[in-house]
């Protein structure tokens, strides 16, 4: 099924959600009741500096959860991107009782002794976006490799006659993400054969679009302002860092991102950033609230994963897993993508700065 004859209607109904939802969601670990219940599930997910999660996935997932099940509580809490502070979070929800836990994990390897210790408890495990090691009872995510993939691609295209020749810097995520490393591969099967060489590359703890800068910049102290002709950034939080960097130097080359975070698509419509990739939360977030409910009632879920997965460690295979599709966008398909399935507003992209790209790009 092509994931992109789906609407997304989120913008600005997620914010009135995550308000109307706030006193489900923000009490988290803390909140009264011990979860035992039969009536609570656990969100737990990784960071904020990507402001997909508190904006899209958090509200969206709470509000299917509340739709299936009405007396249903959501106990959610974020990491910020400290592995510690996520396990603390996860122990407690199990020490409360609570027998469903949607998780995005901070660091993936971490997980393994944490869904272990559950299992035994009778809890179950869905891994959102990521898939954590250990015992999951089921995955929902994206086809990775093939965003990676994707990716290569978008920067190829920007290059175009000049990517046989390029040289290019790769930016890659956190390596504590498991994603990270298939966006890599992906990417990598495709800029390997059809540019010319990849001239520096380094992972990015965090995914800090602060150490992006800095190691932007590095790569040209390293390489000179001519050493290379594109840049690859994982996402576009660290993509706004990158050409914060190549700005500073007065380089202009094609950069591409990921996530279609409201900036990112500002740079796009500007001409500072080539194109990003555009994953529908959406499906992605009802699918996991639809699975999450029917395990806490006992209902049957299997239809809802249609593929198996094996975990990045090889260990743990078979995993019932539902992997969405992705797409490229670019200042010519913001109209026909972003702004059709109602992920943003035309007027939340053209404020003030960006109405005349937006005229020009024909976003009114």
């Amino acid at each position: 099924m092509n994931a992109m004859t789906r609407r997304v209607v989120i913008g600005t109904a997620a914010v009135s959600m995550a308000v109307s939802l706030a006193a489900c969601g923000q009490a988290g670990g803390d909140s009264a009741g011990d979860g035992g219940d039969g009536k609570t599930i656990g969100l737990l997910l990784p960071e904020n500096k990507t402001t997909r999660y508190e904006t899209f996935d958090r509200p969206i997932i709470e509000a299917k959860i509340k739709e299936l099940c009405e007396e249903c509580e959501v106990k959610y809490n974020n990491a910020a991107q400290d592995t510690e502070t996520q396990k603390k979070q996860f122990d407690a929800l199990v020490t409360q009782g609570v027998k469903v836990i949607i998780l995005d994990a901070v660091d993936y390897k971490a997980t393994k002794s944490w869904v272990q210790q559950a299992e035994k408890k009778g809890v179950k495990v869905v891994a959102y976006d990521r898939l954590a090691e250990g015992p999951i009872a089921a995955y929902v995510s994206y086809d990775n490799e093939k965003i990676g993939r994707l990716q290569g691609e978008g920067l190829v295209k920007a290059l175009g006659d000049k990517a046989k020749d390029a040289n290019v810097v790769m930016i890659n995520g956190s390596p504590t993400d498991p994603n990270a490393p298939l966006f890599k591969k992906g990417a990598h099967s495709v800029l390997d054969s059809k540019v010319g060489k990849i001239v520096y590359e380094q992972d990015i703890p965090d995914w800090s679009p602060d150490e992006a800068n800095k190691k932007m910049g590095a790569a040209i102290d390293s390489l000179g302002k001519d050493g290379f002709q594109g840049v690859y950034s994982a996402n576009d939080g660290m993509a706004g860092g990158i050409i914060t960097a190549l700005s500073k130097q007065g380089i202009k080359v094609p950069v591409g991102g990921q996530d279609a975070e409201l900036a990112g698509l500002q740079r796009i419509l500007k001409g500072e950033q080539a194109f990003t990739i555009y994953k529908q939360i959406k499906p992605e977030a009802e699918t996991t609230a639809e699975i999450a409910v029917a395990l806490l009632k006992g209902e049957k879920w299997e239809h809802f994963t249609p593929a198996k997965v094996t975990s990045l460690t090889g260990e743990f295979k078979n995993i019932p897993a539902k992997l969405y599709d992705a797409q490229i966008v670019t200042k010519e398909n913001i109209a026909d993508t972003i702004i059709m399935d109602k992920v943003y507003t035309a007027a939340d992209i053209c404020t003030a700065e960006y109405k005349a790209a937006c005229e020009a790009a024909g976003i009114k």
